[in-house]
């Protein structure tokens, strides 16, 4: 595969300085896209004229979650509920933290019912669920990084939606808000990469955004407006390996700079409802063995 290549040629010339990453097993939620259709447009990415061929997506969504599950990271899967042809994009349908759930409300009524789908199966495995007040859409808008939450607002979430996030979940919350249509989630332009690391296209927030993530983030990687636009951003890292679109290079190569494993993955058929590697996946964090209660 393309990415093996790349990954024994880097291994073999990228040595020296760049750190040791390690890898920390994750556990993903995911839905299987066996309904994904473009029928409607609530982003700049969704034209419902053009065809989309469901084949494909079912496809190159089950490589995503074989190389999950290649790399030793337990993937759950939810049900497709006919009707709701984004419910393959899981991040959008919670936020977990420490086995905490803040169910998903969603902003467009296209979507309204994926909320309670996913609140149903997170509280048929045993997980204490809240439902939310304000209008949230998951891990869309929610990116846990080290002790906090970086939170977009602008045209999903609700700005009023972090106050509750960060009560219920218990991590102080950062408000970023976006400004780019096109990158109307968080996740769409920013990714974290581990624990005080991530990488962000700056054009995406408002200057205010810009100052906070430079001041949390010095060394953060910048991510041009190329590598955004072929979804580079909506990335999916392990703390070692960092899943984003083949096509995003310049990431790609910053990533190897810093020691970690880019591998491409094409999610090309995905992308027409603006969604990639990371929208599809939502991560479970369950509390900690030995936490308090």
């Amino acid at each position: 595969m393309q990415h093996d290549t790349i990954s024994a040629h880097r291994s073999t010339t990228a040595k020296g300085g760049r750190p040791l990453r390690t890898v920390r097993p994750r556990r993903y939620l995911m839905c299987s896209p066996v309904h994904f259709d473009v029928v409607y447009s609530i982003n700049p990415w969704m034209e419902p004229e053009k065809p989309t061929d469901t084949a494909l997506a079912v496809a190159q969504w089950e490589r995503l979650r074989s190389l999950y599950l290649g790399l030793g990271h337990e993937v759950e899967l939810i049900d497709p509920v006919p009707g709701l042809p984004d419910m393959v994009f899981a991040a959008n349908g919670a936020t977990v933290v420490d086995g905490n759930v803040l169910a998903a409300r969603f902003r467009h009524q296209q979507r309204a019912d994926e909320g309670p789908a996913y609140a149903d199966w997170f509280r048929e495995h045993g997980y204490r669920v809240h439902d939310a007040v304000h209008i949230n859409e998951g891990e869309g808008d929610y990116l846990v990084t080290g002790d906090r939450i970086l939170a977009g607002t602008g045209f999903r979430t609700d700005r009023r939606s972090h106050a509750e996030a960060e009560r219920f979940l218990g991590l102080p919350v950062v408000t970023l808000e976006l400004v780019d249509p096109r990158f109307y989630h968080l996740d769409t332009a920013l990714a974290v990469l581990d624990h005080e690391e991530i990488m962000y296209y700056p054009a995406a927030f408002t200057a205010e955004g810009r100052r906070t993530l430079r001041e949390l983030y010095p060394d953060a990687i910048e991510a041009t407006e190329d590598d955004a636009a072929v979804f580079g951003l909506n990335a999916v890292s392990d703390g070692r390996h960092v899943l984003l679109p083949e096509q995003a290079t310049h990431l790609i190569d910053e990533l190897w700079s810093r020691g970690f494993v880019p591998i491409g993955v094409d999610l090309s058929e995905l992308l027409k409802s603006g969604g990639s590697s990371k929208c599809c996946t939502l991560e479970i964090r369950d509390r900690e063995p030995g936490a308090g209660a």
